[in-house]
């Protein structure tokens, strides 16, 4: 609910009620939605990563604590849940890059 208010207030907040010629405040505009998708892009990957993780770790140490030889196993998993933030790291370059 945060993130839909934010995102309308930025919207209301760098919206021009008229398009007319391009001006010197233009490319401030299109460079201020770039940081805000990119903030959004990161920001919904590590919350997501976040509560992956939080249940893979989880679920993952209480199966190495019935079968300790299921670590590595849990490890490799643990990974690819970390993953996600990274593709959102890259996804947000990707966008400033832009």
């Amino acid at each position: 609910m945060t993130l839909l208010a934010a995102a309308v207030f930025a919207g209301m907040s760098f919206a021009t009620p008229a398009a007319y010629a391009q001006e010197a405040g233009a490319a401030v505009e299109s460079s201020a939605f770039k940081f805000l998708a990119a903030g959004i892009a990161f920001g919904l990957a590590a919350l997501g990563a976040g509560f992956g993780l939080g249940f893979v770790g989880a679920a993952g140490l209480a199966a190495i604590s019935e079968n300790p030889k299921m670590q590595s196993s849990v490890f490799i998993i643990v990974g690819m849940v970390e993953s996600i933030a990274i593709y959102g790291i890259v996804m947000m370059f990707i966008i400033l890059g832009q």
